[in-house]
């Protein structure tokens, strides 16, 4: 049984967080002040997705600053290629470009590239290996004759 990203699209909505190309990076790093927070998405000014910051970009860049606080903006830190899918991709395709690319996070992008979630690593395979538990009883119940009468 194959499911779409839509079907977490709930849970990856509760991790977007985002900021405009001209945020401070400082402000990038307040937002990911928090255990599920791992990623902002940057939005240029119409809304749409410019790219993206980790917590391991501003760990890199904040230990280059000087003075009481970093002025550097959040667009001269970020990912500007960004690897994302939308709600209408099937989650298995989109699990294995996760891992190809040894991804935690993806952002999720409506038809317009405006950011509408953040799907996690570890929801995915939580789905994924729902089904695959599934499909297995299914098969063990068709061998022992259970329910094929």
């Amino acid at each position: 049984m194959q499911k779409k990203v839509e079907r977490i699209l709930p849970a990856a909505r509760e991790r977007l967080v985002t900021v405009r190309t001209d945020a401070l990076l400082i402000d990038a790093a307040r937002l990911l002040n928090g255990p599920q927070m791992n990623l902002v998405v940057v939005c240029d000014e119409s809304g749409k997705i410019s790219g993206v910051i980790t917590k391991t970009d501003i760990v890199a860049r904040i230990s280059h600053c000087t003075g009481c606080s970093c002025t550097m903006a959040a667009a001269d830190v970020m990912t500007r290629t960004v690897t994302s899918c939308q709600p209408g991709d099937w989650l298995h395709e989109v699990w294995s470009v996760v891992k190809q690319r040894g991804l935690k996070n993806i952002p999720v992008v409506d038809q317009n590239s405006v950011p509408v979630g953040v799907l996690n690593a570890r929801d995915m395979v939580r789905i994924l290996l729902e089904d695959t538990e599934y499909e297995e009883s299914l098969l063990r119940d068709y061998v022992v004759g259970i329910g094929y009468r």
